[in-house]
């Protein structure tokens, strides 16, 4: 994949192959796949698709990478990690302009996107030395202490809305603490982390890092692998589910950031205009609502509806449909038909069952977007708890705006479903504050804010939106095992 372009057809060397080993490796079966421009309907390139056969041997190679990587020392880890960030930082527009044509995010909202990966790359460089063991007293002549040790050969399995920013970011804590690593890129959007593969060979030892580009067979064939010590996945519930099963017969760790159906809360001394900036920051409309942690439903009181409601409009009009790999552009395209066609029926769902458009509500099909999957920012009034975008995981630009009085109904509701990752409150009361943020089902709660991540902080849901935590140390230790020594001074 040399010679990128920066605009809409970037140009590959054709076919692109599989990484591992250190080594570009045709697929076992020679199944090879298209990958395409959501924006444009065009045909980027063809990609390698992974048959367990592959997983094999891909497997094989990390364990001997992993064999050498494990026996670094952890500051000389830590140099290799962070020259990688030095390149994720250089090459970062042209990653952002390849996530732009293949994944349908825009081009600038894609640069923030590899500036945070090497943002992750550097502190968990940073925390190479934290691993740390503790000893326990035992009394004269007994020293107990435990070891923190890499696992072995971990997957990671990514989802498609952020490509390269999972890949560069979540391949870190896994290096940091000593394991070889195994990226399966979105079916959608696997061209960042082929490149990736490209920018950094040599860096590491043969092995240590791989790229395995396939879908269910691959992904199937990773978290059953008996090699495989550990597996994660960023994806929908169904999918979280399936790796789970997958991982049981060989009782493997997994780790799981998984769907979202997030609730912001607006209590009534907020400000409507305040709110209505919220709720549209919190959709994270640029990248088309195709976020876990998007607060798709919105629950504002009653005295404060209507306000927010007038706002709404306004706020969300610098949320513009264009090709995704045009500078200018504020809002891209659905990642592929079949993701649009699934968002368009929760819209024609919510007409149907009584929903009020206040924004949007259609496909965008004007002039340069025709051949592209592009839908309007939505936000809909009206909604009951009955409905299915009050309920069920979107994944699109569809928000849901529900009024409420009593706070029990409300917060109620907002716990009634299975899935539990994030949550905003709004309020001007810090008792409201606290009292609200202990009551959530969420495993990350915004007051006064939304959207935002912070690096240390620990990500991750609860119920059925994943398991473990992220972005933080908890990340770096949950990849490596305890070990218990125990020493008898007077044994010999």
């Amino acid at each position: 994949m040399e010679n990128l372009k920066l605009d809409a057809k970037l140009s590959l060397q054709e076919p692109a192959h599989l990484y591992y080993g250190g080594a570009w490796v045709p697929p076992l079966e020679g199944k090879y796949e298209d990958t395409f421009n959501p924006g444009t309907g065009e045909r980027i390139g063809s990609v390698a698709t992974a048959s367990r056969a592959d997983v094999d041997a891909a497997v094989a190679a990390a364990k001997e990478g992993f064999e050498v990587w494990r026996d670094v020392v952890p500051l000389e880890r830590a140099r290799i990690l962070k020259e990688i960030a030095n390149l994720l930082r250089k090459h970062g527009d042209e990653l952002a302009m390849m996530d732009a044509a293949n994944c349908g995010n825009p081009y600038t909202e894609m640069r923030g996107d590899a500036a945070i990966a090497a943002a992750q790359m550097e502190f968990f460089a940073g925390l190479v030395t934290e691993m740390k063991g503790d000893t326990i007293p035992m009394g004269p002549e007994r020293i107990n202490m435990t070891l923190r040790q890499p696992m072995g050969v971990v997957a990671r399995i990514l989802a498609f809305n952020h490509p390269f920013m999972f890949c560069g970011g979540k391949m870190a804590a896994p290096l940091a603490a000593g394991n070889a690593v195994i990226i399966k890129p979105p079916v959608q959007a696997p061209l960042s982390s082929l490149r990736l593969a490209e920018l950094i060979d040599g860096l590491l030892p043969k092995g240590t890092f791989n790229v395995l580009p396939g879908g269910v067979e691959a992904g199937a064939g990773l978290a059953e692998h008996p090699d495989v010590a550990k597996v994660t996945l960023i994806g929908s519930v169904p999918a979280g589910r399936a790796v789970m099963r997958s991982a049981s017969d060989t009782v493997k760790p997994v780790l799981l950031e998984l769907g979202g159906k997030n609730a912001l809360i607006a209590y009534p001394d907020s400000d409507p205009k305040k709110i209505a900036d919220a709720i549209v920051g919190g959709m994270n409309f640029g990248w088309c609502g195709q976020s876990c942690g998007s607060t798709s439903r919105a629950f504002l009181h009653v005295d404060i509806h209507d306000a927010v409601i007038s706002h709404l409009k306004a706020a969300v009009e610098r949320y513009k449909p264009g090709i995704p790999t045009e500078p200018e552009t504020t809002m891209g395209a659905i990642v592929s038909r079949t993701q649009f066609d699934r968002i368009m029926d929760f819209i024609e769902s919510a007409m149907s069952e009584g929903a009020r458009a206040v924004t949007g509500g259609h496909a965008v099909t004007e002039g340069a977007l025709a051949q592209g999957s592009f839908i309007a920012p939505t936000i809909f009034a009206d909604v009951t708890p009955q409905m299915r975008i009050a309920r069920e995981e979107i994944f699109g630009p569809v928000l849901a705006v529900r009024k409420w009085s009593d706070e029990d109904s409300m917060l109620n509701e907002v716990n009634a479903l299975e899935l539990g990752l994030t949550c905003a409150i709004w309020t001007r009361d810090l008792v409201t504050a606290h009292r609200t943020a202990a009551r959530v089902e969420a495993g990350f709660v915004w007051v006064n804010e939304v959207g935002r991540h912070f690096l240390g902080a620990p990500f991750g849901g609860v119920k059925q939106s994943g398991i473990g935590r992220e972005e933080g140390i908890g990340e770096l230790i949950s990849f490596t095992h305890e070990k218990n020594v125990h020493i008898n001074l007077s044994g010999q």
